[in-house]
């Protein structure tokens, strides 16, 4: 991993225009293609970002970055002030809590829980940025499931970025996503209604059978 410090100015062109003004952010490459620029606030996430497959062209004054879908980051250097390099080895897989893992493990079993007519083809289906949870049919596509306990804006974006993964394969191209959740916040289901994720809410003691499903009274 390559980390730079350096006073710059950055250009996004793609989907839209944007611009971040000159200042002093750290620029993270990534071995897997992967940039990221931040600054020394808003929290974790990066102002900008490309994710992989991406073409890197530098010079002393730029870093150009491109990536299959046409957009640009133009980084324009005007001072490098630190330029490190660290190598971190093969990258361990984030270990899921009890609780996904039991709920994983339960929609796997019963994915029809899920949609009418969802079977699984294969848990842990690898993706080179990391594996989605489940990987299913219906009877017209394949369907990406991520699971989580409690599925956050930060659960969409994944799930987003493994889909965009899964769709450069010409036979996986109509793939659509489903987050499977005990509890969905309301700014991810928002978020996922943008990005076209369905939203499904499962109860892992329903799944497992260890309660029964609360009767509804219909007035008719």
């Amino acid at each position: 991993m390559r980390l730079i410090v350096a006073r710059c100015e950055v250009l996004y062109t793609g989907r839209l225009r944007a611009t971040l003004p000159e200042a002093t952010r750290l620029l993270i490459l990534k071995a897997d293609g992967s940039v990221l620029i931040h600054a020394d606030a808003g929290g974790y996430r990066p102002l900008n970002w490309m994710t992989p497959p991406t073409v890197i062209d530098e010079d002393r004054e730029r870093i150009l970055v491109r990536n299959t879908r046409d957009e640009r980051l133009e980084i324009r250097i005007a001072e490098v002030l630190s330029d490190v390099t660290h190598e971190m080895g093969e990258a361990t897989p984030l270990e899921k809590d009890g609780v996904e893992r039991e709920l994983q493990a339960e929609l796997a079993a019963q994915p029809e829980v899920l949609g009418p007519g969802l079977r699984l083809v294969r848990r842990e289906w690898a993706t080179d940025i990391g594996p989605v949870d489940l990987m299913c049919r219906d009877d017209h596509r394949w369907v990406a499931v991520e699971v989580k306990r409690i599925a956050t804006v930060d659960a969409v974006e994944q799930l987003v970025r493994y889909l965009e993964r899964i769709r450069l394969d010409p036979g996986l191209a109509e793939c659509r996503g489903i987050l499977a959740a005990q509890r969905i916040r309301p700014q991810a289901r928002t978020l996922a209604e943008a990005r076209g994720v369905a939203c499904v809410e499962v109860d892992l003691e329903l799944l497992r059978g260890t309660r029964e499903p609360e009767l509804t009274l219909f007035a008719v």
